[in-house]
């Protein structure tokens, strides 16, 4: 009988000063959803802009997942120039993830992208963000009251409304969802080939899937890895993303072990 591949997810660091010393790191809440709810084996990828091999890891991995981050991406990606200088920035992220993304929904790896993640996939796509979403009339609050502890910043906070027809509705079969809302930016103009897969009750959209993508690609700007084994919602977006890993690994010819 044939052994059961298990599909290698790589999933993008940051990096953060740690003492002396520059580390590429991953939170721990993405790579558990990863392995105990997708059902994969993950991979941590380090953000080494242009020395990284993209092709290297695209053959190697099932699926890529754009983590979210403390860090916004540099403005200038999106043709704007910086409004908030004591924005927290990772360039060594930008020049990782977005040429990354642009290649691996080219050749057809399967991707997640949350939070920072989704905002990065609008810029891929030639869309724009608001720096500053607070600041902006028309909107409810979005981000998070940082001095609170972890489960009230990324419990519940605003129903999303789901998009008949895309990914998010028929894996859940709904057409509205709680969801933790721990953003200061958002998207503005969308970008190109992208299709809106929910919005919050303001407008705002809140998650997106690429139209001619060669397989899973799709956004979300709510944080569906935070204690996703206890959440349903949350749970359905790793397990699809999972069986998408599944399929392209089954369906390659590259052998992991």
């Amino acid at each position: 009988m044939p052994h059961s591949i298990i599909p290698i997810v790589g999933v993008v660091s940051c990096t953060s000063k740690l003492g002396l010393h520059l580390f590429h790191i991953a939170g721990e809440k993405y790579l558990s959803g990863v392995f105990e709810v997708a059902n994969c084996c993950p991979l941590i990828i380090p953000v080494l802009g242009k020395t990284l091999p993209i092709e290297t890891f695209l053959a190697l991995c099932d699926g890529i997942l754009f983590t979210g981050s403390t860090s916004n991406i540099e403005p200038h990606h999106y043709d704007e120039e910086k409004k908030e200088p004591s924005t927290d920035y990772d360039p060594q992220r930008d020049a990782t993830t977005l040429p990354l993304m642009r290649h691996a929904i080219t050749v057809g790896v399967p991707v997640l992208a949350i939070c920072r993640g989704f905002q990065e996939m609008n810029v891929v796509m030639g869309g724009t963000l608001h720096q500053k979403l607070h600041d902006i009339g028309g909107f409810i609050e979005h981000h998070e009251d940082k001095i609170t502890p972890a489960h009230l910043q990324y419990g519940i906070s605003h129903t999303v409304n789901i998009e008949p027809g895309g990914i998010i509705y028929e894996a859940w079969g709904r057409t509205s969802a709680e969801v933790n809302s721990v953003h200061t930016q958002g998207v503005d103009r969308l970008g190109n080939g992208l299709r809106p897969e929910a919005y919050a009750p303001d407008g705002l959209v809140e998650a997106v899937s690429v139209i001619n993508s060669k397989q899973f690609a799709l956004g979300v700007q709510w944080h569906p890895e935070w204690e996703v084994i206890k959440n349903p919602f949350y749970s359905v977006i790793f397990k699809v993303f999972g069986n998408a890993c599944r399929l392209r690994a089954n369906n390659s010819e590259k052998n992991h072990g």
